[in-house]
């Protein structure tokens, strides 16, 4: 049981997934708002409203470059590491996500006329749009400066 003691003493791993969590949350509360309904699913899904992978890398090298110091090699490497990520969930995943609504589009004029198709539809909604990467950044930031440690 002491390993799991040492776990939840860890302010970085902790941080991290207190901002992780905290995004989906607020996905489903940006959803209800939308859409005038809960959808519980928002909370396990990718994309949407503020991203929680950006808020999770953003509170990892934040709460890294509390605990680590700012000029740390491993701030930095926390801090690059969040930008390839940040990086991947608007850029990469977004286009992903674009090409999947297409290739569906496509299969739907295709199969309209009543032929079988036996494969699942495409996920559309895989990345982030810019301005939800940013508030998942905003996010990951404030939640590590709220659950900064007193020395």
């Amino acid at each position: 049981m002491e390993i799991f003691e040492k776990i939840f003493e860890n302010h970085v791993l902790l941080v991290s997934l207190v901002a992780c969590f905290t995004a989906q949350g607020l996905k489903i509360v940006v959803e209800l708002i939308k859409q005038k309904k809960i959808n519980a699913r928002t909370f396990v899904s990718a994309g949407g409203m503020p991203s929680a992978h950006s808020a999770l890398v953003a509170g990892l090298a934040t709460a890294v470059g509390q605990t680590m110091g700012w000029s740390s090699p491993d701030f930095a490497i926390a801090c690059l590491f969040a930008v390839i990520v940040m990086y991947d969930a608007a850029g990469v995943r977004q286009a992903a996500g674009k090409q999947a609504r297409i290739l569906n589009q496509l299969l739907d004029e295709l199969f309209e006329e009543g032929k079988e198709f036996n494969e699942d539809r495409l996920k559309e909604l895989l990345g982030h749009t810019p301005v939800q990467v940013f508030a998942g950044l905003l996010l990951g930031i404030a939640i590590a400066f709220m659950m900064q440690p007193v020395i």
